[in-house]
């Protein structure tokens, strides 16, 4: 049947908007976002910035609090050799770092676990969720360092969960660029920090597949130009 001139259909149904004129599809990881290029030239320069599903303008906007303590903390980031040197333990000297800077913020963020569960007809399951590094007003934050890389998967979904559940607004990853490898050569640990390992390129295709399902998420990675001859 034809349509109205308006485009809709006779029950007023309206077309469907094209591709090119829509926001973007949600399948897409951006790099090169309106808000992201807003971003401090510094922060630009010094990470390896994607987001999905306009993270970056959620978090900008709807949590300009947390948005400050985020950017403020990544400024403010070296990557020291002392930390890159060290032998791993239960956490990692750059994630030490990293955390701890949020956990002095005011109000501090703080490492959250929620406990959860699924009633049916009254009976009670426990479905628990992994915790999350650093946790304030709805925005969630993980720092993966250099864990094995299905710890990506695990924080996407608990993301993701998070979010269904409406406990979480925005998800947040620091982690390591590809680039830094060359570095961790020169210093003799490139056995350390392997391709099984978490890097930006073992989690980008997990982004772009939707492991953090409707969450919007936003990922920050160290670059080389923040790596500093401490000792």
């Amino acid at each position: 049947m034809p349509r109205r001139a308006d485009g809709a259909d006779p029950e007023g149904v309206p077309p469907p908007v094209p591709d090119q004129a829509a926001a973007g599809p949600a399948r897409a990881v951006a790099a090169e976002t309106p808000c992201i290029q807003s971003l401090p030239e510094d922060v630009r320069t010094n990470y390896e910035i994607h987001e999905w599903r306009h993270a970056c303008a959620v978090l900008r906007d709807d949590f300009p609090d947390e948005f400050a303590d985020i950017i403020d903390v990544l400024r403010r980031f070296k990557l020291k050799r002392s930390h890159v040197i060290e032998p791993g333990g239960r956490k990692s000297k750059v994630a030490q770092a990293i955390d701890g800077e949020f956990f002095r913020k005011t109000p501090p963020w703080e490492e959250k676990q929620f406990s959860t569960k699924i009633v049916v007809d009254e009976v009670g399951i426990e479905s628990p969720t992994h915790s999350v590094d650093c946790y304030r007003n709805g925005v969630a934050l993980e720092i993966e360092w250099n864990n094995k890389d299905p710890f990506y998967d695990r924080d996407l979904n608990n993301f993701r969960l998070l979010f269904d559940l409406r406990i979480v607004s925005v998800g947040v990853i620091v982690t390591r660029c590809d680039e830094l490898q060359a570095i961790f050569n020169r210093l003799g640990r490139g056995s350390s920090y392997g391709a099984s390992t978490t890097h930006m390129s073992k989690l980008l295709p997990r982004l772009e597949g939707g492991g953090g399902g409707g969450c919007p998420v936003i990922v920050f990675g160290i670059r080389d130009v923040l790596y500093t001859e401490d000792e």
